[in-house]
């Protein structure tokens, strides 16, 4: 059973079918509310599998932060970034950073239709030792006016919409990459379990 009418429900069965699990986001120390706002809300646009995050303090993605873009992302905080990387590239992925570098390419040169993890540094010092040591590709995106680089938030659509265009060339977006059981559970969250729980705080914001 669900709480949502017939619209409202397959759109959110279009946004799991069309996820892309193979392509993923971590943000590297990314803190500015703004950038993390524009990110979270390229990442949905997009429809990436995942988005990964880590901060010198820990914070929780909210309303405040995303307008409620990251209630559609699945997202997870990284407390050992070592053992992050270790288990992503197992499971078979390239980790892209942004990073100008004698072996930096052009980001265009990147095939995102393979399992691709984006890595975004922070807006001060760029991404972490750590991310530069398990890169598989340092990528820069061409600058041809005075400025020597983008701002994170920016860099990201400009990276993940070249992502994009690649897996809808290769109709990456045409058939579904979660699981069945994945899709069904997540509906039962969004249609469901959420909107219970955002009642269940409706009634006890007016008892209070």
């Amino acid at each position: 059973m669900y709480l949502v009418n017939e619209e409202r429900l397959e759109k959110m069965k279009k946004i799991l079918y069309t996820r892309q699990d193979t392509l993923r986001v971590f943000m590297d120390y990314v803190y500015s509310p703004h950038n993390l706002a524009a990110i979270v809300r390229t990442c949905d646009a997009v429809n990436v599998g995942k988005l990964y995050y880590r901060h010198q303090k820990k914070v929780k993605l909210n309303n405040e932060i995303t307008m409620g873009a990251h209630k559609w992302i699945f997202h997870e905080y990284i407390d050992d970034i070592e053992k992050f990387y270790q288990d992503i590239k197992k499971e078979g992925y390239q980790v892209v950073v942004t990073l100008l570098d004698e072996d930096t390419v052009d980001f265009r040169e990147v095939d995102y239709t393979k399992p691709t993890l984006i890595v975004l540094g922070n807006e001060v010092d760029g991404a972490s030792e750590t991310s530069i040591k398990y890169a598989d590709k340092k990528v820069i995106i061409p600058m041809y006016g005075m400025s020597q680089s983008l701002n994170v938030s920016v860099a990201n659509a400009v990276i993940l919409y070249e992502a994009q265009r690649q897996r809808s060339l290769k109709g990456m977006y045409d058939k579904p990459q979660l699981t069945e059981e994945i899709i069904q559970k997540t509906l039962k969250k969004w249609a469901y379990k959420d909107i219970i729980e955002k009642e269940l705080r409706r009634v006890r914001h007016k008892k209070n």
